[in-house]
């Protein structure tokens, strides 16, 4: 008899398996088969004795082209007239990067323009002072 452990993997809830083999296990999982969305990876472990150990692992697959909004916000309450940015772009394969859409432009935050506002104010206000200064001179 065998002392080595087997691990089943199993993805969702598919009673069939995506293979059983002896531990440590080296395996690639293939995403690319899987739809976009919350899935589970199921790890089911048996020891020489019987023994059963389940552990299971959330994962998220995004295979398909990232999708950014600006302009509303999950569970955001509105009004009026929306102005939306959407853009969608992928990431290419492995082999290639596709630069065409793989930035999404945003719009300059608040706390950027009180920054210039107050930094504009600080130079006027020392302008004038240090012009002050000169005439008493």
């Amino acid at each position: 008899m065998e002392d080595k452990s087997m691990v089943t993997l199993f993805i969702d809830e598919d009673p069939q398996p995506i293979g059983t083999f002896p531990a440590p296990v080296s395996f690639d999982l293939d995403t690319k088969k899987l739809t976009d969305g919350k899935h589970v990876l199921k790890v089911v472990s048996k020891d020489h004795k019987g023994k059963e150990g389940i552990k299971t692992i959330p994962f998220i697959v995004r295979n398909g082209p990232a999708i950014a909004v600006e302009g509303i916000r999950k569970d955001e309450v509105v009004d009026g007239i929306l102005p939306l940015m959407i853009n969608a772009y992928s990431k290419g394969d492995q082999k290639t990067f596709l630069l065409h859409g793989s930035e999404t432009p945003k719009s300059i935050p608040f706390w950027i323009i009180v920054l210039l506002i107050a930094f504009a104010a600080w130079a006027v206000y020392y302008h004038i002072t240090s012009g002050q200064m000169t005439l008493f001179k």
